[in-house]
């Protein structure tokens, strides 16, 4: 499932190399981690994606409980949907929080009409609430079934009420032209991004295989 730890691409290499569009996933031990694995059947509990923007240090696009780091679009700090310089956002889980990161690239890379959508969503998203516990568990489930979660088109496009990682990166990713809207965005769990699992991707797009990425020195 996941590669050994010595085949492991450096920190710096991973943070150089990513774009617009490539996963970043993490898997922890605590027992909200290992909650969030076992209730979504997945080897990871975490997801986010890279943000490269002309001369700007790469930025990661996720939601999260956590408040320590600035967040980049608005300038303060915040629980929640969040915009975070990339470096220091996967430092923190990899360090603070003890998570282990893969990096998963987008191919073909994202271009300027990319972009831009996915600065739409951030302007829309950032600073939405993080779920609580049971809700978030609740979104979930409903998103097994298909019925109870068809998304109507009049609410596509509105910002929401809140919103957890994998939503976060699925809406992004639609907006982007990269997942088809086939399915509501909380059908989406940080698993879905894992290899072994299938995304409903646009016709011409993919992602490679997980690579590990070392935590830095």
């Amino acid at each position: 499932m996941a590669r050994p730890r010595s085949t492991a691409v450096p920190f710096d290499d991973a943070v150089a190399t990513t774009r617009t569009g490539d996963l970043w996933i993490f898997r922890g031990g605590t027992v909200a981690d290992r909650a969030i694995q076992t209730a979504s059947n997945a080897p990871v509990n975490h997801v986010g994606m890279a943000l490269v923007l002309d001369d700007l240090p790469p930025l990661m696009w996720h939601a999260e409980l956590g408040r320590s780091l600035r967040d980049q679009w608005t300038g303060d700090h915040h629980r929640g949907v969040q915009l975070h310089d990339l470096a220091e956002a996967v430092m923190t889980w990899q360090v603070r929080y003890g998570q282990r990161a893969w990096l998963r690239q987008l191919d073909p890379a994202a271009g300027a009409a990319e972009e831009d959508a996915a600065l739409r969503v951030v302007a829309r998203l950032d600073g939405v609430s993080f779920p609580s516990t049971v809700r978030l568990g609740w979104r979930w489930l409903r998103g097994r079934d298909a019925h109870l979660t068809r998304r109507s088109r009049e609410a596509k496009g509105l910002r929401p009420e809140d919103a957890y990682c994998a939503e976060v990166v699925a809406a992004t990713l639609e907006e982007m032209g990269v997942l088809r809207p086939d399915v509501p965005t909380n059908w989406y769990d940080p698993g879905r991004f894992w290899s072994g699992d299938s995304l409903p991707l646009a016709e011409g797009r993919r992602y490679g295989a997980e690579v590990e990425v070392a935590p830095p020195a």
